[in-house]
């Protein structure tokens, strides 16, 4: 026997290519019930768009331990090597809407929900180790400059230029953006960041700093500027489809898992602020240490309840974890569970995709738009006298890690905390190729800047990050604003 089509509330539906009339020919009847649900609930389908990382692809996995770091954290999903904690991963551009093509230039969101059997944690990373600015203030005037102005209602290059040419900390992630991993051939084809310093506690207290790297084991592949134009014209969900394909052909995309681990005493000292997120810490002062790896292995059945309902925030940690000093860090505590609440409803930790699975939540949130779990009779207050859930006194973190915080907005002062010298290191790294295709890659955008003083005001940046830097980036913009004066 054939399932029978019902209504939201179950009742058998007859008739669901017409619509009731008053007779023959005559005018549609409001008492339709199954025209008037499909039709309201279609004007609600939409929920509002998430303002950054709007366009995203995720699937399921797990992560193993490889090796063991039981000396630097008590976290319980990572204490034994060979245990898998089933995880689920969000990857996203940042400036693009909801319908915008995968293939463009544009940092891509690595955002990984551990679902381990302490509750879940978050870890929202990027597809590279540092970003445009360092403190949480100055991030919706940033994205703003990214986003479509609102007179053309196009991103313009004078707007994102402007930007930049204010906030010279982001010389190090530009460099990053406009060069040949600029533009990543597929999800499955990049790194992945914690970008932000984050803190591990060990079982005896021992507390370190911590940065996280996923090295893909398919090896990194990008697209230059003329190949990715033609993939968007040709598929804009490019990315998207590569990962649901391969994943369905058995393909399962992996990632080897790396930590940079500084013991706290070391960051007072070190010759930069190590919680400056627009600076990496060089591998030859923290090596990378193997931890794990991460497999990707399970589509989603539904990309809206799955991806698009998807909830991170970095502030969901689990015993042995913690924040970090770092400001960009501290604001993203707020502002990511603040977005969801908006976008999803105070109660979107109970969706499935957000729902811890190897533990049970147990608090005293009650009530609010789209209640399920709505604990029955247990009391909603704390402390009570009826068994109800009790904090366990041990801190998640080490909140005494670092010595001396205050309410100051001054940072701290390093020997070499200028923010140019890191990208200079990378650009030297470069290849000439690399050189060439990064100088005509930044030289194309901001080439197309129309005010000269947004022009005058960033190029210094990158003379100060290598003279030869911007000796060869400020006579390629000049031949191109020459040629278009012509």
């Amino acid at each position: 026997m054939s399932k029978i089509l019902t209504t939201e509330s179950g009742a058998p539906v007859a008739d669901n290519q017409n619509s009731a009339q008053a007779g023959i020919g005559g005018p549609v009847l409001i008492q339709d019930q199954q025209l008037i649900e499909k039709l309201a609930r279609f004007n609600r389908e939409r929920i509002p768009e998430r303002v950054v990382h709007a366009r995203g692809s995720g699937a399921y996995g797990y992560f193993e331990v490889t090796d063991d770091v039981t000396a630097y954290t008590r976290a319980n999903f990572l204490d034994t090597v060979g245990k898998r904690t089933e995880v689920f991963l969000r990857f996203s551009t940042v400036a693009g809407n909801l319908g915008a093509g995968d293939a463009v230039r544009d940092p891509r969101g690595f955002a990984l929900k551990f679902y381990t059997e302490e509750g879940n944690y978050d870890l929202v990373g990027n597809n590279t180790p540092v970003f445009f600015i360092k403190d949480p203030i100055k991030f919706p005037d940033f994205i703003h400059s990214q986003k479509r102005d609102p007179f053309t209602g196009v991103q313009e290059a004078d707007n994102v230029w402007d930007y930049w040419s204010y906030s010279p900390e982001s010389l190090h992630q530009i460099t990053w953006l406009f060069g040949d991993r600029g533009i990543p051939a597929s999800y499955r084809h990049m790194n992945g960041y914690g970008s932000h310093t984050y803190q591990w506690v060990a079982a005896d207290g021992a507390a370190y700093w911590v940065k996280y790297h996923f090295k893909t084991n398919q090896g990194v592949r990008s697209l230059d500027a003329k190949q990715a134009a033609e993939l968007v014209g040709e598929d804009a969900d490019s990315h998207q489809r590569d990962l649901h394909q391969a994943i369905e052909r058995g393909i399962f995309p992996s990632w080897t898992v790396h930590v940079q681990l500084m013991p706290v005493a070391d960051a007072a000292d070190y010759r930069f602020n190590p919680f400056d997120l627009t600076k990496v810490w060089p591998h030859a002062d923290y090596p990378l240490q193997k931890i794990g790896r991460l497999v990707l292995n399970r589509n989603p059945d539904n990309v809206f309840a799955e991806v698009e309902q998807a909830a991170f925030s970095p502030n969901n940690f689990v015993p042995g974890i913690g924040a970090s000093p770092d400001k960009m860090l501290q604001g993203r505590l707020f502002a990511y569970a603040d977005a969801h609440r908006y976008r999803l409803g105070v109660n979107h930790t109970q969706l499935p995709v957000n729902a811890p699975k190897a533990t049970t939540a147990q608090n005293y949130g009650r009530d609010g738009l789209g209640a399920v779990n709505a604990a029955g009779r247990a009391k909603n207050y704390e402390p009570n006298s009826y068994d109800g859930p009790r904090q366990t006194d041990q801190a998640l973190a080490a909140p005494t890690a670092v010595q001396g915080w205050t309410g100051t907005h001054e940072a701290a002062s390093h020997a070499k905390d200028d923010d140019f010298f890191q990208a200079g290191e990378l650009y030297r790294l470069m290849s000439d190729a690399e050189q060439e295709r990064l100088i005509a890659n930044l030289a194309g955008s901001l080439g197309s800047v129309a005010r000269d003083d947004v022009v005058e005001r960033v190029l210094p940046f990158f003379h100060a990050a290598d003279s030869d830097y911007g000796r060869r980036l400020q006579a390629a913009v000049e031949a191109i604003r020459n040629a278009d004066e012509a």
